[in-house]
C-alpha cells in the first residue's frame, strides 16, 4: 500500500484572473508563494519518501518553495498535469467550467479528454505501486490530478469527479493498494 497525501498547487496568477489555465505555464501569485511557504509549515513534521509535481511551474514551484530546504526527493512528472484544454486553454472558468463535462471522453478541441488525462494518471499511479510500495508520498497537483486519484483509487466515475463541487482543504490521504 502506499500513503498519498495528496495538495493543490498554490494560486497562480491565472487562477486569482479567473482563467483556465490548463497546460499553459502560468507562475504562482505572490499569494501562491504564500500558500507554498504554508504548505511547507503544515507539514514540518512530516516525512515523504518523495515529493512528486507536474512539471509545469505553479505545481513545481509550488513543492519547491514548500520542501526545498527539506532534503526531501522532489520530482517532476508530466502526468500529474492539469487536462490540456487545448482552444479553450485561459478562457474564463465561468466558459469553460460549464462546458467540461462534454469532455469527458471526447478531447477538448485540440486539447486532451478528462478520460485521457486520467489515463496518464492511471500510469503514474502503477509506478507508485511497483516503486513506493509502504511508502508514504506527496502530490502537489492539479483538478485533473485529483479527478484521477478519485477515480482510480476511490472508484468514483469520472464524470463525478469532474463535476462535483470542488472545495479547497489542506491535503487529502488516499490509501492506493490496487486501482480500481
Amino acid at each position: 500500500m502506499v500513503k498519498i497525501i495528496f495538495e493543490s498547487h498554490g494560486t497562480s496568477h491565472d487562477n486569482e484572473d479567473g482563467l483556465s489555465s490548463g497546460w499553459y505555464d502560468v507562475e504562482l501569485s505572490p499569494l501562491g508563494k504564500k500558500q507554498a511557504k504554508e504548505l511547507g509549515e503544515r507539514h514540518k513534521d512530516k516525512h515523504y519518501d518523495a515529493i512528486f509535481c507536474s512539471d509545469l511551474k505553479r505545481s513545481w514551484d509550488t513543492g519547491e518553495i514548500a520542501f526545498k530546504d527539506r532534503g526531501f526527493k522532489i520530482i517532476k512528472d508530466k502526468r500529474l498535469r492539469e487536462c490540456d484544454y487545448g482552444d479553450l486553454e485561459r478562457h474564463g472558468e465561468k466558459e469553460v467550467k460549464p462546458v467540461r463535462v462534454k469532455y469527458i471522453d471526447k478531447p477538448f478541441p485540440n486539447g486532451q479528454s478528462y478520460k485521457e488525462a486520467s489515463e496518464l494518471m492511471k500510469s503514474f499511479l502503477q509506478d507508485l505501486l511497483k516503486n513506493y510500495n509502504d511508502k508514504t508520498v506527496m502530490i502537489v497537483g492539479s483538478r485533473a490530478t485529483q479527478y484521477g486519484l478519485e477515480h482510480w483509487i476511490e472508484g468514483v466515475a469520472l464524470k463525478k469527479a469532474v463535476t462535483d463541487p470542488w472545495a479547497w482543504q489542506p491535503g487529502w490521504t488516499y490509501y492506493l493498494e490496487e486501482l480500481k
